[in-house]
């Protein structure tokens, strides 16, 4: 049986990563649909006050009609810096209230990272980030949170997702490589707007651990929501068996 997740993407950036990895996982057999719809995102930059806008509830439920037509079984918000933005307790009521809207199991990227990072056993956590070094150390908060050890954070300044969705394979890994940390159990790439579903065995042949991307970790966390175990190694060590 096909297992159907929406998601609700923050404007136009590296949303092709979607069905590229929807591609990936059925080649595997997994039997997955991931349909996505866009939200207006208002400012597109990353900024506190302009991240906090564009994930209000309002405008995440704006588009959720979209997605219910489209027979989803769960729902997950496919932006992770403007989720963490407002703090753990913030980002859970706002994906409370998008489940209570949708009235479908729901979910963000913020909340994919940290259960992710468990489900490949990763207790500390290297973040190489798009983000501007404030952003990004909202995002170390969040993680901590969760109870785990973020022991390199590194920003790269860029303001606006539009920017970040130009970004190919050697800026992908370069982005990798300096954000990795010896003590790091795993690399993360917190961010929606970044192309990476192409590059993900060859991050983590690179850096010889688990790299955990936001667009792979979502679609994940979609799965997850519906106890769909679905296995494929060209989605990197998170869908691997022993992850799976």
């Amino acid at each position: 049986m096909t297992a159907t997740v929406g998601f609700l993407y923050p404007g136009h950036s590296a949303e092709d990563d979607f069905p590229r990895m929807e591609s990936l996982l059925n080649g595997a057999g997994a039997g997955v649909r991931l349909p996505l719809v866009h939200t207006d995102i208002g400012t597109d930059a990353h900024r506190v006050d302009a991240l906090r806008e564009m994930g209000s509830v309002d405008r995440l439920t704006a588009k959720l009609g979209e997605l219910t037509g489209q027979g989803v079984a769960a729902v997950v918000w496919a932006c992770t810096s403007a989720s963490f933005v407002y703090g753990w307790d913030g980002a859970a009521d706002q994906v409370r209230r998008l489940a209570a809207e949708a009235e479908l199991p729901a979910s963000s990227t913020s909340f994919a990272f940290a259960r992710a990072a468990r489900a490949v056993g990763a207790r500390r956590v290297a973040v190489a980030a798009t983000y501007p070094d404030d952003v990004a150390a909202l995002f170390a908060d969040f993680l901590g949170t969760a109870g785990i050890e973020v022991v390199a954070v590194r920003g790269s300044g860029v303001i606006t997702a539009a920017e970040v969705g130009t970004w190919g394979r050697d800026e992908v890994l370069d982005l990798a490589r300096s954000g990795d940390h010896p003590a790091a159990d795993a690399v993360l790439l917190p961010d929606t707007a970044l192309h990476t579903a192409a590059w993900l065995p060859e991050l983590e042949a690179a850096l010889g651990k688990p790299v955990l991307t936001a667009n792979q970790v979502t679609a994940w966390e979609g799965l997850r929501l519906l106890d769909h175990p679905a296995r494929c190694r060209a989605m990197g060590s998170l869908f691997a068996d022993r992850a799976a």
